[in-house]
């Protein structure tokens, strides 16, 4: 077994996470799968066969059903033609075969490039040529955005479907099992995530060649999973949040809960209904459940945790939720570049709504000034974040700024005297009007305090005068009646003048990444 996954072994059973019945099984997976997502479920297929690993719109799959059928798909992939070592592009929404093709591809010894959904079709094909993908799986439903000079094998996925195109594969046809001996697995291309490409198309994240569980090894340290935990994962599961969660949970050998996409009626029955114990969330969508006619009425009891994490967490988000559904939000901060950095926990959001939390286990936080020198606490300055977990490089070419090995983030805050870090917002989000620098963040959370208000969006855009000037987008509540004038009005009787929007501009719907940041660029 490797140092890593030792590591991650011997955290669980500290913290009391891992069952006992998984420990010889987990050497015997390691040795055979080495450090990929396939030796937990393949332990976890040993230890406990009828376990549920996955469940989702069409039914549940066991640990036993989840192990075999990859391998059977890891032999496909291998009959298509892909070899080790090349990249499995996944357009593949919140369902079992996202997972069973995640998991076939690291027996495969396969990279996998994670695709957004939401891609238009150029998007998807310079994606696709940029990352050099060999295979493609896609949902039936995102055939429409296939390349037109991909050459390479194509998966149809999500569907039962056959197809007359030679090229183009069911996922039944691909995972028929044939007898062969099954893989042995190998060391993994290195991941390849995707940034949020709020401004462009997503840049290509590389990471490092190995699964490491440090990450994993943070989160259980802070936040109680347990090994018979039932996962609902809402954030899309190409996200680098989602992801994770879904890896710690197939590491964990839960069961994870999964829709094609999220309603939020439809995740409130199933929390419900599947007593759904961890809730994996982005802000957007907390938002969408609190705005939910059924929540008061919805059984919440079973949660023990929400965790929160891929775009800023809004004050007034954080007090409705600690105030309707109770102390169970954990909040994290970090990006697909620099990874985990900092986890505020119930305690820390019912102290300080507005802060990112603690420095997590491994991680270290610095906030530089324009010299690039540490300030003291309670100065606002740039974040910088060492750890284990940085990227390597986008694929493209180029990287983060580095200082000592501390990786920028992209954002300013300031850490406070208990080494809490608040995140101020987005350098390149701020926007100087008259010499004074604002940050949206501050004004949105304001905003979304108001009951008309749903959504908010804060912009700078262009002044003869001032240089910028605010403008605000804004989304009535349901039947609310607003004026620009009492929009204005809330701004100017809580925040400095200088922060006060001169113009207010009410939309259908902010227009916001799968992990649910603000685009910016489409609102000027």
């Amino acid at each position: 077994m490797t140092s890593r996954f030792g590591s991650l072994i011997d955290t669980a059973r500290r913290v009391g996470v891992l069952d006992p019945r998984r420990i010889p099984s987990l050497t015997a997976s390691a040795l055979r799968w080495g450090p990929t997502i396939a030796a937990p479920v393949a332990s976890t297929a040993l230890a406990t066969p009828d376990r549920t690993a996955i469940v989702d719109d069409r039914g549940s799959v066991s640990y036993s059903e989840l192990d075999r059928r990859t391998t059977d798909l890891a032999n496909g992939l291998h009959r298509l033609g892909a070899r080790r070592g090349e990249h499995l592009g996944l357009a593949c929404r919140n369902h079992r075969d996202f997972v069973e093709l995640t998991v076939a591809a690291a027996k495969a010894g396969l990279g996998v490039v994670h695709l957004n959904t939401s891609f238009a079709a150029p998007q998807m094909a310079e994606v696709a040529r940029r990352e050099d993908i060999a295979v493609l799986a896609i949902d039936a439903a995102l055939s429409h955005l296939l390349p037109d000079d991909f050459r390479g094998p194509v998966i149809v996925a999500d569907s039962d479907s056959t197809t007359d195109d030679p090229a183009h594969h069911t996922l039944e046809s691909v995972r028929r099992p044939t007898g062969l001996r099954p893989l042995r697995g190998s060391l993994p291309v290195p991941p390849i995530l995707l940034t949020s490409g709020t401004t462009g198309t997503p840049k290509g994240a590389r990471r490092g060649n190995r699964v490491d569980p440090s990450g994993a090894t943070a989160l259980i340290e802070r936040i109680p999973y347990r090994h018979d935990d039932v996962v609902a994962i809402t954030s899309p599961l190409f996200h680098a949040w989602g992801l994770a969660q879904l890896f710690l949970t197939l590491s964990l050998g839960a069961t994870v809960v999964l829709s094609n996409t999220f309603v939020a009626t439809h995740a409130l029955e199933q929390i419900e209904q599947q007593r759904v114990t961890v809730l994996a969330v982005v802000p957007a969508i907390m938002q969408r459940l609190l705005a939910s006619p059924a929540l008061d009425s919805t059984d919440l009891s079973s949660l023990r945790i929400v965790a929160s994490s891929g775009s800023a967490l809004p004050v007034p988000v954080v007090e409705e939720w600690l105030d309707r559904v109770g102390p169970n939000l954990y909040n994290l901060y970090g990006s697909t570049e620099v990874g985990q950095a900092t986890l505020a926990t119930p305690e820390d959001l019912l102290a300080h709504p507005a802060t990112a939390g603690r420095a997590m286990t491994g991680s270290r936080i610095a906030i530089l000034d324009a010299d690039r020198r540490e300030v003291e606490p309670g100065r606002i300055g740039s974040i910088f974040v060492g750890n284990g977990a940085q990227f390597e490089r986008y694929t493209g070419g180029g990287g983060k700024e580095l200082v000592d090995g501390l990786m920028s983030s992209g954002d300013v805050g300031y850490v406070d005297d208990d080494g809490l870090l608040f995140v101020t917002g987005r350098a390149d989000d701020m926007i100087v009007s008259g010499g004074e620098n604002v940050f949206p963040q501050e004004v949105e959370d304001l905003l979304l305090t108001h009951p008309a208000i749903a959504d908010a969006a804060v912009v700078g855009v262009d002044d003869d005068a001032f240089g910028q000037r605010l403008a605000v987008y804004v989304v009535k509540a349901p039947g609310a009646r607003l004026s620009a004038s009492a929009v204005k009005t809330l701004v100017s009787d809580t925040l400095a003048r200088h922060k006060t929007p001169r113009d207010v501009h009410f939309i259908d719907e902010i227009p916001r990444t799968a992990s649910g940041k603000i685009r910016r660029n489409r609102l000027h």
